[in-house]
């Protein structure tokens, strides 16, 4: 990282970005699939009073915390600027980890969670338009899925460490762990991340943001006054042209996220069900992860040749497939390989989805476009959980919970299908 010394900004390389957004996306990744992973070991401790239904209700709040925070970026984002609420972030995520940590009981850990959600929806929401912002617009999804692999490094690490530690330790060392490099990843962010250059333009500091994009080798943005967000950040979403584009993609994300948070909180659990020991389920779920990440990379650069959509329509019905396949119970090598495209197709769809928005969007806009479009999504990570624990306890054999999922991504395909592809489109 260097300043400029015209303007005294922080000047920071690609590959630096790329790396620093990547390790702030496997703390995202980890602590999203902690729960996943320590839910056996919860129910398992009768002392500490999980159930199914808490276990639900548990993911349900995780996502409403990240509801709540994917919405205060889309309201705060154009005011104070990606920079600081990513920094309010930092701090706002190890503190839910530790009391997830330490929390002696189911309903602690429910408050615990609340605050990782909050954490967890700003992160990406603010990181990913900063990415977006200070890259070239040929790299774009490219260097956008490279920082989202970093979610599913963490969601590697989360089972790998779980498998390895569980159940002869307490599941409170998987929170503990993802806390404290979280903890001193926040004097970094403070350090190394500069200001988005769309917030530079949009609060008047043009030399600023003419000497960072001169230093990046990537356009000055513009803000046009249609374009400006207004009070919530909604108004340039709906205008004419982009309306339609917006409900889509609220819609799509919606889908997305409730195959996410569903399958990652209930997978090892469901394994189990499926005759697997809690460590070779926990396994299972890593090969999941290493699919997703490479889904991403690989997805995020063929997007950059052909465009998201296709690709994210492709990974729905990737997802939807191995789903089905993987319930009719296939032999090992082949569950492996349906596990690795299960990945692709549900957490590797959320980062194309994101991909989609951030070169859908005006540049001015891509921001809030982001931000909303993962609050909107965010019923779906609601009811994802809940859905997954109520088809656990219905009587509905093992295989429902992957055919339910399964027709959720067949209908982010078909929305994916209607979104128009530019501005003459969508009118």
């Amino acid at each position: 990282m260097a300043t400029d010394s015209r303007t005294d900004i922080r000047v920071i390389s690609e590959p630096t970005l790329l790396a620093f957004a990547f390790v702030l996306l496997i703390l995202e990744g980890y602590d999203l699939a902690a729960l996943g992973v320590t839910l056996p070991s919860m129910l398992a401790d009768q002392s500490f009073g999980m159930t199914t239904a808490l276990g639900g209700i548990s993911g349900a709040v995780t996502a409403l915390g990240m509801l709540v925070g994917a919405a205060l970026t889309g309201i705060l984002s154009h005011r104070v600027g990606p920079r600081r609420l990513l920094i309010t972030a930092t701090i706002v995520l190890p503190i839910g980890m530790l009391l997830c940590g330490v929390a002696p009981s189911a309903g602690l850990f429910i408050v615990g969670r609340a605050a990782v959600g909050i954490g967890l929806g700003m992160v990406p929401a603010n990181l990913l338009p900063l990415v977006a912002d200070l890259s070239a617009g040929e790299r774009r999804s490219r260097n956008v899925g490279i920082a989202m692999s970093g979610i599913a490094l963490g969601g590697l690490c989360a089972p790998l460490i779980g498998a390895a530690l569980l159940p002869g330790q307490s599941f409170r060392w998987i929170y503990l762990i993802g806390a404290v490099p979280a903890l001193f990843a926040i004097p970094f962010v403070i350090r190394l991340l500069p200001e988005s250059p769309v917030h530079l333009v949009r609060t008047g500091r043009i030399e600023q943001a003419r000497a960072l994009t001169e230093a990046r080798a990537i356009a000055l943005p513009t803000v046009t006054a249609e374009d400006r967000p207004g009070a919530l950040g909604l108004r340039p979403l709906f205008q004419p042209g982009l309306r339609l584009v917006t409900i889509l993609f609220w819609l799509m994300a919606a889908c997305a996220l409730l195959l996410v948070f569903g399958v990652t909180a209930w997978l090892p659990t469901i394994m189990q069900e499926s005759g697997f020991e809690l460590g070779s389920a926990l396994l299972l779920t890593a090969v999941v992860a290493v699919g997703a990440g490479a889904g991403m990379i690989l997805g995020g650069q063929v997007a950059d040749a052909v465009g998201p959509k296709l690709v994210t329509i492709i990974a729905f019905l990737a997802g939807a497939v191995s789903l089905v396949l993987i319930a009719q119970k296939p032999d090992l090598w082949a569950l492996l390989l349906l596990m690795l495209v299960c990945g692709f197709g549900l957490n590797g769809t959320q980062a194309l989805i994101n991909a989609f928005v951030l070169s859908r969007y005006p540049a001015d806009i891509r921001g809030n476009g982001l931000s909303w479009t993962l609050a909107a999504g965010r019923p779906g990570a609601m009811v994802g959980p809940l859905l997954g624990a109520w088809v656990l306890t219905s009587g509905l054999g093992v295989q429902w919970n992957f055919y339910v999922f399964a027709i959720v991504g067949l209908i982010g395909a078909v929305l994916a299908l209607s979104v128009p592809t530019s501005r003459r489109d969508a009118r």
